[in-house]
């Protein structure tokens, strides 16, 4: 199994490009709350996923030479570390994994035969929330999934789900609604989690008043593949010697 080692090289990039989307976001809103406001952001955003695409590259490419000059000469001490990463690559969402899920899918609400939406609607209560998807992400993970993906990626615990208006914005890539989040796991438990998260009742009563989409399906089993990003190491200890 291949495994993110570029941490060092490629993530000040991504954190460029971060800090790139969050000035530029604060730029349009003049430090204000920027939800409901019509702000154009679709260039800023699509520039910074062509970046963050030749970074990916990059990264790739200098992982190959690395390997290359490496080969197989380790010492015991790294040969360690390397199966203990292996044995743990499973629970950190790096190998890819088969199961029953439970799939849930957000979309806004439509307009009518006229193309007009509901009178006593404004803009902000027709459409899907930064915090609707985290609602739903936070109710699976608290009824035990197992592994999970957010449109046609996979998510682990460094993902972050963040919104500029109602576009999705994973990992340097935009996505307008529906929005899909897939979770393997016990699907009963998953299901009475998401009936008692707040968020999602909440969320419930906008499909009601105003035809937000909410579905739900069960899936006897689903394919996910391993996350392929980048792993940030968060905290060192030297060993004592």
């Amino acid at each position: 199994m291949s495994r993110p080692k570029l941490w060092g090289v490629a993530v000040p990039v991504v954190c460029l490009l971060a800090g790139f989307l969050l000035g530029s976001t604060r730029a349009y809103s003049h430090g204000e709350d920027i939800r409901g406001r019509n702000v154009d952001l679709s260039s800023v955003i699509h520039k910074a996923e062509d970046r963050v695409a030749a970074a990916e590259t990059r990264a790739v490419d200098l992982q190959q030479a690395i390997d290359a000059e490496a080969g197989s000469d380790v010492s015991p001490k790294v040969a360690q570390v390397v199966e203990e990463s292996d044995r743990l690559a499973g629970s950190a969402g790096l190998t890819a994994v088969e199961g029953p899920a439970i799939r849930v899918t957000l979309t806004d609400a439509p307009r009518d035969s006229d193309g007009n939406y509901p009178e006593d609607a404004n803009p902000d209560d027709l459409v899907v929330h930064q915090q609707d998807v985290q609602s739903v992400v936070n109710a699976l993970w608290a009824g035990g999934a197992e592994a999970m993906t957010i449109m046609d990626q996979r998510i682990i615990g460094l993902s972050a789900v963040r919104c500029i208006g109602n576009t999705l914005l994973l990992r340097g890539r935009a996505y307008s609604p529906p929005f899909v989040i897939t979770a393997i796991g016990g699907t009963d438990a998953m299901v009475d989690a998401l009936n008692k998260e707040p968020g999602v009742a909440l969320f419930a009563q906008y499909v009601q008043n105003f035809g937000l989409g909410f579905d739900l399906e069960i899936l006897d089993s689903v394919t996910m593949p391993a996350y392929d990003g980048l792993v940030r190491m968060n905290s060192a200890q030297e060993e004592a010697k």
